[in-house]
């Protein structure tokens, strides 16, 4: 995966494609939920492995998926359709390590899209 690109411009276009002329306001509105949300959707990760719940850890990871493929962020939702996948199909035996990818990837793709945003 190193050449492949931590955002997939073609996403970000897409996303300003949905309302263009408006000086990226709603791609950088996207951007700001996606920065804060995610977060809290890796918590819940380690919440809900730590207390055993699979139901909740497969739907954080499924809300990691769905937001980091509308923004682009390729290894990002790979790292979680996998841990998804393997939450629904083996349970949460072996997700432990993979929460670490996910949390790795989401700093990755954090730098990137911070670019997008004005500074602060």
């Amino acid at each position: 995966m190193a050449d492949t690109p931590i955002i997939d411009t073609q996403a970000i276009e897409n996303l300003r494609a949905l309302n263009p002329g408006d000086g990226d306001e709603f791609l950088r509105e996207i951007i700001g939920i996606f920065l804060e949300d995610t977060p809290q959707r890796i918590a819940e990760l380690s919440q809900s492995l730590a207390a055993m719940d699979a139901g909740k850890f497969t739907r954080a990871a499924h809300s990691i998926k769905g937001s980091s493929a509308n923004l682009g962020a390729s290894a990002l939702r790979a790292a979680a359709e996998k841990l998804e996948h393997l939450a629904r199909t083996e349970g949460l035996v072996h997700v432990a390590p993979l929460v670490g990818a996910v949390r790795a990837e989401f700093a990755r793709a954090e730098v990137e899209l911070r670019k997008f945003l004005p500074a602060s």
